[in-house]
């Protein structure tokens, strides 16, 4: 008997971003793939391409934490910034890797962040959520953790991941959390990307540089 093998798209989040927990909300669309939760630092991909943050440019900073509130209640999704941002995202990314980036326990982790308000370096609130999530803090700090987080952050970058949240499916990449739409089309049909005026655009000149 045939069997079907089902597609894999791998999710790239980073804690920190809201856009990132805007899109766990959706990813119930792509209920017919098998979805690999990968863990990255942000700030990593920022700094491997030379970019600033949505947060680091002040107009940016206002219109995105605008944007992400009116979206959260357009989908319904409890949604509460925390009460800094940015902040270190670093321990609940490792806090997500000892958890083998279990789907259940990444939105634990989302929730907490962002639809509490809380501190995110509160330590308190952030031993009971290890707690809850049955991981020993003291993991956090081990070898292999750390190593899967830069290993699963370099990687990202030398694919390409520019942004979170990422989807890369079949050595494509859509970016942030208004492509689920775009990739969906992808994984029904490929050639949305693979016919001659994508051609064109991936190797269209570039007419003028900005200088340094």
């Amino acid at each position: 008997m045939l069997q079907l093998v089902m597609r894999r798209v791998t999710w790239y989040f980073d804690f920190v971003s809201p856009f990132s927990y805007l899109c766990l909300a959706r990813l119930g669309e792509l209920a017919h793939v098998e979805l690999v939760y990968r863990p990255v630092l942000f700030a990593g991909l920022l700094q491997h391409f030379g970019q600033k943050g949505p947060a680091e440019i002040d107009s940016k900073r206002r219109w995105t934490y605008r944007w992400c509130q009116w979206s959260a209640e357009r989908l319904g999704l409890p949604f509460r910034f925390p009460a800094t941002h940015p902040f270190n995202p670093l321990q609940h990314l490792r806090l997500a890797i000892a958890a083998r980036c279990e789907p259940a326990a990444v939105k634990r982790i989302f929730e907490a962040l962002w639809s509490t308000g809380a501190e995110p370096g509160d330590a308190q609130r952030f031993a009971e959520l290890c707690g809850a999530l049955r991981v020993d803090a003291a993991r956090l700090g081990d070898p292999e953790v750390k190593q899967t987080l830069r290993r699963n952050t370099d990687q990202a970058a030398a694919a390409g991941v520019f942004g979170v949240p990422s989807f890369e499916a079949d050595g494509e990449l859509f970016w942030g959390v208004d492509s689920i739409d775009f990739l969906k089309a992808f994984l029904a049909d490929a050639s949305v990307v693979q016919n001659a005026q994508m051609k064109r655009l991936d190797a269209l000149p570039v007419g003028a540089s900005r200088r340094g």
